[in-house]
């Protein structure tokens, strides 16, 4: 399969639709073909959006799976995109009919809750970047940092950490992210925590020498956590796609008593599940930044990724800022990323050392992370 090939069909599994794979090919790979040639590649891959519909069964099976997992939150849109890059051939009503179906409990509990949104307007991707930290899984030892893009609600971060109140931990996702997009925002806007401060410094310092409105120290606003709306709005996706499940399931170990807050139970809770989170994370980030955004009268609709690289389809502009190497090199310097252990040290040797004696395999999902969880806070604790 040519690299051509393997592009169509990732951009087909994300449900795009003809004309947005023409345009990312040719924004993002140089590539510019015709939409006859296109339709005949998919043709040849059998990628089809009606024809070939999967069997009934295994689409059943899969959207079984995901509600009895983080999906139980989940609406049929969002279920719908999820098996379509699962590879399942499948419409969205028949996804809804299941929903119905096999959750018809939650169902009506998500119709149930209808918000009257604030209104918000940008003026094209990069003109406002919203930083927060995410604080739910905390009391259980995981902290999560996240940055949107204002104007196409396009998530250029979200991680998982032991922490994220360390200023120069949150200033290396920052960094990394300005040079992935080879420039810095026009704003940044945060709350006022000092988990914040490096990242302020570093934009004011990138910033210094432009010359538009808001360079300088005008490029970082502070204000209340609970009126960062781009950020807080998207919190809320992430409770009912991902958060709430592994709440629920933490919470169900300190009913249990398997979890009292000290120090060894966090550690385990970080050794066990923190790649599981972040991995999830990203698979939400993905299907987040590739799902369609319904019209609105006060702000931009379509797809995140989309919206954040052709901002000329909604008559916007990027403003993007040019960033100076060098000078992304120096604060790189003054930057601490992520450990090379999800939790502490001592810790993790010992955890290690318990699954080799007794041959325990490594999570691969949450159940069985649950199950290694309560087996080494029980093997640690009988021999202390």
């Amino acid at each position: 399969m040519s690299d051509l090939d393997d592009l169509v069909s990732l951009y087909f599994r994300l449900s795009f639709t003809n004309k947005e794979i023409l345009g990312m090919l040719a924004h993002s790979h140089q590539t510019i073909i015709s939409v006859r040639t296109l339709k005949r590649i998919c043709k040849r891959l059998g990628l089809f959006r009606r024809k070939n519909q999967s069997n009934l069964e295994e689409v059943l099976a899969f959207v079984q799976q995901e509600i009895m997992t983080n999906g139980q939150m989940q609406g049929y849109r969002w279920l719908h995109l999820r098996a379509v890059q699962k590879g399942f051939v499948v419409s969205q009503d028949t996804v809804r009919r299941i929903i119905k179906l096999v959750d018809p409990q939650g169902v009506e509990l998500r119709r149930a809750r209808r918000l009257r949104r604030r209104q918000y307007q940008c003026r094209g991707p990069n003109a406002l970047w919203h930083m927060d930290g995410y604080d739910k899984l905390k009391p259980y030892g995981i902290a999560i940092s996240g940055c949107i893009d204002g104007f196409s609600r396009y998530v250029l971060w979200m991680e998982a950490y032991t922490t994220n109140n360390d200023p120069k931990l949150i200033s290396s996702y920052f960094l990394k992210t300005v040079s992935g997009v080879n420039g810095c925002p026009e704003r940044i806007r945060a709350d006022r925590g000092t988990e914040n401060s490096s990242v302020e410094q570093m934009q004011i310092f990138l910033r210094r020498n432009h010359t538009d409105n808001f360079a300088g120290e005008k490029s970082f606003i502070y204000g209340r956590s609970t009126a960062n709306q781009r950020i807080e709005g998207w919190w809320a996706t992430l409770r009912k796609q991902s958060a709430q499940f592994w709440m629920n399931l933490f919470q169900t170990f300190q009913d249990d008593g398997h979890f009292t807050g000290d120090f060894l139970d966090k550690s385990l809770i970080q050794f066990c599940f923190l790649n599981l989170i972040q991995d999830e994370l990203d698979d939400v980030v993905n299907t987040w930044n590739s799902h369609r955004i319904r019209p609105s009268a006060s702000a931009a609709s379509g797809r995140p990724v989309v919206m954040y690289s052709f901002p000329e389809l909604h008559r916007a502009q990027d403003r993007l800022k040019p960033i100076v190497a060098d000078e992304i090199t120096v604060c790189m310097e003054e930057c601490r990323p992520k450990g090379q252990y999800p939790c502490d040290e001592t810790i993790f040797e010992l955890c290690c050392l318990l699954m080799v004696e007794n041959d325990w395999d490594a999570p691969r999902d949450p159940l069985v992370a649950a199950d290694l969880y309560i087996k080494l806070r029980e093997e640690i604790l009988q021999s202390i």
